[in-house]
């Protein structure tokens, strides 16, 4: 790569990072050709992507200070593959963390960045044992009628019992002349 390549491959990786949420640095090492592209067809499929990058023009970008992001230099040390997540944190975790069961744990996880924040290998782990976001969403719903089917219940058995109450009152009457 001569300098202009390198500076457009930078300023590339510098927009994959501000578009993702979510960025996850894993060591690729022991991975053949074949079951490189099985791991990156299976994170397209989660809505991520994975691109190996050379340690040191991914260190151009998080030793600037000025951008806003963490300084993961010391992690940037050995084969890093980097896979950026645009949909789903828990969908582009778990798509890596399935892969690295099946593939005698490769690639591993080196870290994670979500939001600014640096995630160790353990929580990355954790984000990948997340249900998928639509499950979460459907729960939260669930959580949110719970109480609303509850209250439109006791607020129609009220009514139910208005109107027998009002049907007694009626007989009773109708009984009385």
């Amino acid at each position: 790569m001569d300098r202009t390549q390198k500076e457009t491959f930078v300023d590339e990786l510098r927009e994959r990072i501000d578009r993702a949420p979510v960025l996850y640095l894993t060591d690729f090492s022991g991975l053949n050709v074949k079951a490189m592209t099985q791991l990156r067809s299976s994170l397209r499929k989660s809505g991520a992507e994975y691109v190996v990058v050379k340690n040191r023009l991914a260190q151009r970008i998080f030793s600037d200070e000025s951008n806003g992001l963490p300084d993961i230099s010391d992690s940037l040390v050995g084969p890093t593959g980097f896979v950026f997540g645009y949909e789903d944190a828990a969908a582009a975790a778990k798509a890596l963390s399935d892969f690295a069961k099946d593939n005698d744990q490769k690639p591993a996880f080196k870290l994670g960045v979500l939001d600014n924040k640096v995630l160790g290998p353990e929580q990355v782990e954790k984000i990948a044992k997340l249900p998928p976001r639509e499950q979460l969403l459907a729960e939260l719903a669930g959580a949110f009628e719970a109480p609303m089917s509850a209250l439109a219940s006791a607020l129609g058995a009220k009514l139910q019992e208005t109107a027998g109450l009002f049907d007694a009152l009626k007989e009773d009457r109708a009984q009385a002349g």
